[in-house]
């Protein structure tokens, strides 16, 4: 039968009527389903802040599906990351006391007993001293998961996961001090904006707008203002670059045809990608290399530096990451120093909000010391 225009538009109307009221059907068997979803994750992510602390990684097989190779490589990287937290603290003389999660779904779909979902985490670290008494120090760092679920034998598992983990490192390669204490640096001055680079302000940035983070400020979230390139690269240059040069919160440095942030276009070469920040910000005067080199380099006294470079380093200041060769791979904007004199810094991609300026990385990662002029 030949349809009329108006038997089709009835026919439309009435699919649109019936898939409006489909869910209705549903919604019980779904809010089930995904309440089941949501009381899971919020066990298993409460379960490994717990393991990073007390290494029961034994606690966490449960959560994990045998049956499957790649939810067996999720369970291996939370055992790796937890091994790598406590090696590094066992370096450092540091102690972790305590760890606590906060996660946040941003998207969830329910497919049969398939759940695909989408969420941030927050992760608070608590820690002291081993060696000098000092109150409990805590960082924060936030991460991005894509996880999928079954559902096995009516529990739920997690077959498989990704997430960029600022913490999947190996363990082994720990660059260590000489005496085994963690790098300690006497900052006593007073945070004042200067003529040029208002470096107060670009702290305060740094720490309202640090993310996904525990302790970040703004609800969490990016300013807004500018595009996350967290899916393009990494957001960690564009970061370093509206710390340093944001007009309104920022420190203020002058934009230039190379440096500059398009509001409607993005960012130019120099303001998102790590080489060519790095080589704008010596060649432009604006900044200059304090030192580079490996972990011990920094904190080793020498002829220039009695006190090891790092002890030069300011608030405001950069640090660049070499993981191999000569590009760049990642900056952090250092905010301050714990209660020992730790240097601590905040970055995005990952999101970390007043950590170890060292952790995450190795004993064969290049350093680079860039103080910001006033």
């Amino acid at each position: 039968m030949k349809l009329t225009n108006k038997m089709t538009s009835a026919v439309i109307i009435l699919c649109l009527v019936l898939f409006a009221y489909r869910p209705e059907i549903t919604t019980a068997s779904d809010d089930k389903q995904e309440n089941e979803v949501r009381v899971f994750l919020n066990k298993l992510y409460r379960q490994r802040a717990d393991v990073l602390i007390k290494r029961n990684t034994k606690q966490l097989e449960n959560y994990y599906f045998n049956g499957s190779k790649v939810s067996k490589h999720a369970y291996h990287n939370e055992m790796n990351r937890t091994n790598y937290l406590n090696e590094w603290a066992t370096k450092r003389s540091i102690k972790l006391v305590m760890a606590d999660s906060d996660i946040r779904i941003i998207r969830l779909k329910l497919s049969n007993n398939t759940a695909k979902i989408s969420l941030v985490q927050s992760l608070k670290i608590d820690y002291t001293y081993l060696n000098k008494y000092v109150p409990v120090q805590s960082f924060g760092i936030g991460t991005e998961h894509f996880i999928t679920l079954k559902k096995i034998d009516n529990d739920w598992k997690v077959y498989k996961e990704w997430y960029l983990d600022p913490l999947n490192e190996n363990p082994n390669k720990i660059a260590a001090t000489e005496d085994g204490l963690s790098p300690s640096v006497s900052y006593k001055q007073e945070l004042v904006d200067g003529q040029k680079y208002r470096r107060a302000r670009a702290v305060e940035y740094a720490n309202k707008y640090a993310g996904t983070a525990w302790g970040a400020g703004n609800n969490h979230r990016y300013n807004r203002k500018y595009a996350d390139y967290s899916g393009r690269g990494g957001d960690c240059t564009n970061f370093a670059s509206q710390v340093v040069g944001d007009e309104e919160e920022g420190g203020g440095l002058p934009k230039t045809g190379a440096w500059r942030y398009f509001f409607k276009k993005g960012g130019s070469e120099a303001w998102i990608r790590t080489d060519s920040f790095y080589n704008f910000i010596l060649y432009s005067g604006y900044g200059k290399l304090l030192a580079k080199g490996h972990f011990r380099d920094m904190i080793t006294p020498s002829t220039k530096y009695p006190n090891g470079a790092i002890s030069h380093i300011q608030p405001g200041d950069l640090i660049g990451y070499i993981i191999s060769g000569s590009d760049v791979d990642h900056f952090s904007v250092v905010v301050g120093f714990d209660d020992y004199g730790y240097p601590l810094v905040n970055s995005h991609s990952a999101d970390r909000y007043r950590v170890p300026f060292d952790l995450g990385w190795d004993q064969y990662t290049n350093y680079l010391l860039v103080h910001i002029k006033d």
